[in-house]
């Protein structure tokens, strides 16, 4: 690199990177980039979960039920502060509806806003972009809680402040999926990536705890504090967040991609191009949304998605209430009892995180695998609603294997999926689809998980089994979706059984890849 270059380059880099490059008097190698991404991206993305979390476990403080229900359980027991009668608007009879129109409004700007978050993505600096986001949840996550202090009782506050933390929210994901995509390459992907979309969980069980542990000083509280970690996270992305290599002159360290399944014609198979190829000669332009969705491959896995966030995020939005309100062993937990004891849901959800992606690599079948765990879903959550209330064990045991099972294809399609689409060889090697791809495929997923919630709010009303049906239901429908990959990924391990065993001219003709 010329010196002119290199120094304009130094001057680009966030002032983090150059204090790490003082103190250790040289440039950091590509493998620290790499770390270094990985990490501030993790925690990015768990300060945006705990952020959302919060909603779930005050939940049973605003609702007048609640309080109805004494706590006998010594399960991580607190001493925590109620609300008494609940929280206007939300202690009448529709408090559970008003609450769930809430969830509603947030997650369906959440998903409008993704769409249009992974556009700007593709066109903006990711860090600055990022920043703006994490600070701006922070603000609206912290001024939901100032209704608490300032006795606000008007449900269009509340509707309005979540709406605009959903905006804020739905710029994370699209932005941390493009930097990793950035600087890691196609090599165990799935495991990687499985590993490090542990920030769901550990972002749903740290916002658990800090909101469950905040209720004792007041349902603010359980706001505010999540508020003020992501605005601070949001600072550590601006200080030390590399964008990508070029951004900061480091080098392309190039990856072993000898393990990928190969056409006659040397192209990859399906879904398995390398990571942002560098051989994409000129300048780049960002893929349009009609064009991103004609990727082969997006539109199943983001319709696949829909279904799957769908049964997730009712979880994620009601299980401390489902918890709190249905009878373990003949007892009822408090809501801080019964939103710490959700967190083994997400427990499970990060090994099933890493179970998808591990699988997913070591079989080259993102379809296969996705499918499989979401119609393994579909008895883990017949027996958590049937058997789940025999004791506590049982119902942590069974927790954990549906968690498993749940989030397992959520964590797959929403990193290594996404990760792959975008970066298709329909893009000839143009990196710059990352996020709009992620967008859309999240942003689909989004609206299932709007849709959710808010049907739970009106049907557990009524009847708990029928909510835990219409999530069986939509497991099914989820792995329905992606048959036709499916088929195209067991036809592509057959024919290339056939063309390992088989004479020269069987291994002749080329896997087709599948055009969807």
């Amino acid at each position: 690199m010329p010196e002119s270059e290199y120094e304009t380059t130094a001057q680009k880099k966030p002032l983090g990177i150059r204090f790490l490059e003082w103190l250790k008097k040289g440039t950091l190698s590509y493998k620290t980039y790499q770390v270094i991404v990985l990490i501030v991206t993790f925690l990015a993305y768990a300060a945006y979960h705990a952020a959302r979390k919060t909603t779930s476990i005050v939940k049973s403080a605003l609702d007048p039920a609640s309080s109805k229900l004494g706590s006998t359980a010594k399960l991580w027991e607190i001493n925590y502060w109620t609300l008494g009668d609940g929280w206007a608007p939300f202690d009448g009879a529709n408090g559970t509806g008003l609450l769930g129109e809430v969830d509603l409004a947030f997650l369906a700007v959440y998903a409008m806003g993704m769409y249009f978050s992974g556009h700007l993505g593709d066109r903006m600096n990711l860090r600055i972009f990022l920043t703006i986001g994490m600070v701006g949840t922070g603000v609206f996550t912290s001024l939901f809680g100032a209704g608490y202090w300032a006795d606000i009782h008007n449900f269009y506050y509340f509707l309005a402040v979540q709406m605009l933390a959903g905006l804020f929210q739905s710029t994370g994901w699209p932005s941390v999926v493009a930097v990793v995509g950035n600087w890691c390459g196609k090599k165990k992907r799935g495991l990687i990536m499985g590993i490090w979309n542990a920030h769901t969980s550990i972002g749903n069980i740290s916002g658990s705890l800090i909101a469950a542990a905040m209720l004792s000083y007041g349902w603010g509280w359980s706001f505010v504090v999540p508020g003020f970690v992501i605005a601070f996270v949001g600072l550590l992305v601006f200080l030390f967040l590399p964008v990508n290599p070029s951004s900061v002159g480091a080098d392309r360290v190039e990856e072993d991609e000898s393990s990928s399944p190969k056409k006659s014609n040397g192209e990859e198979v399906g879904l398995t191009e390398p990571l942002l190829s560098s051989s994409f000669k000129g300048k780049q332009e960002a893929v349009g949304f009609i064009e991103a969705w004609k990727i082969p491959g997006v539109a199943p896995f983001a319709l696949c998605l829909f279904f799957s966030k769908l049964v997730a995020y009712t979880f994620l939005y009601w299980l401390p209430f489902y918890i709190s309100h249905t009878a373990i062993d003949g007892k009822y937990l408090s809501s801080g009892t019964a939103g710490n004891l959700s967190t083994l849901f997400d427990v499970g959800g990060v090994v099933g995180g890493i179970l998808a992606g591990h699988i997913s690599d070591r079989l080259n079948a993102r379809a296969i695998t996705a499918a499989g765990f979401m119609y393994c879903a579909i008895p883990a959550l017949y027996f958590y609603r049937s058997y789940g209330n025999v004791s506590l064990t049982m119902n942590i045991v069974l927790m954990l294997i549906t968690g498993m099972f749940v989030n397992g294809p959520y964590a797959l399609i929403t990193t290594a999926v996404s990760a792959d689409l975008g970066t298709h060889s329909s893009l000839k090697g143009n990196s710059r689809a990352l996020a709009t791809v992620t967008a859309i495929i999240d942003g689909t997923g989004s609206v299932g998980a709007a849709i959710g919630p808010l049907l739970t709010g009106y049907i557990s009303a009524t009847s708990w089994s029928a909510v835990f049906t219409m999530l069986m239901g939509a497991a099914f429908v989820a792995g329905l979706l992606l048959t036709k990959l499916v088929i195209a990924e067991v036809g592509a391990k057959i024919a290339e059984s056939s063309r390992s065993q088989g004479s020269p001219s069987q291994s002749s003709h080329p896997v087709a890849e599948l055009d969807v």
